[in-house]
């Protein structure tokens, strides 16, 4: 008796689901899509939150790198670079800052197409704004480079840009990207110095 309850409840569903209209398909549909969409949001706003607080870690901790997708000039000029390769970074003491605009050019002081200055990191001061921004200012000094560095993380994400102002230059450059602890980081440093 009871299979037969189910049986004849089975077709009058297959029924109902025909007698749907085309409106109401597309409403379950987009209610189905919002769904979707949010589930995918808070995962988004989950792994942001995540990748945030190793990325202020790292920055407190001293060893973290910022990988560049892209470089701004001083003059508005804005170049896509690679992030392996383009980056500014502090580790153990150590600040690099690394550009490579051609992959293909060897004869470049690094070898990957850009520069890579190196220097002890000093005075570093860290800062958090009322929104939940993230600021570093440290000045670093080397044989070939003498500068102050400028680190902004977005709040509640590990994006971020780094504005190199050179002390003896106007050639400023804003690296943007995202930072990584240093560890977890995929940059390729290359020769650093002039030949």
């Amino acid at each position: 008796m009871l299979a037969l309850l189910f049986t004849a409840h089975l077709p009058l569903s297959a029924q109902e689901k025909k007698k749907m209209t085309r409106k109401e398909k597309e409403a379950a549909w987009r209610a189905e899509r919002l769904k979707k969409r949010a589930m995918e949001e808070r995962e988004e706003l989950h792994n942001d939150s995540i990748a945030f607080a190793q990325a202020v870690d790292a920055l407190r901790n001293g060893s973290w790198a910022l990988e560049a997708s892209n470089v701004t000039f001083d003059n508005g000029v804005t170049r896509f670079v690679t992030q392996s390769t383009n980056f500014v970074s502090v580790n153990d003491g150590q600040g690099i800052v690394q550009t490579a605009f051609n992959n293909s050019n060897i004869n470049s002081p690094n070898g990957l197409g850009g520069i890579t200055l190196e220097g002890r990191v000093n005075s570093e001061e860290i800062q958090t704004d009322k929104e939940g921004n993230i600021y570093l200012n440290y000045s670093i000094q080397g044989a070939d480079i003498s500068a102050t560095v400028s680190v902004v993380i977005t709040a509640h994400t590990n994006q971020a840009t780094a504005t190199v102002n050179p002390n003896f230059s106007s050639r400023t450059m804003t690296m943007s990207g995202y930072i990584y602890p240093y560890n977890t980081s995929g940059i390729i440093e290359g020769t650093s110095g002039y030949y």
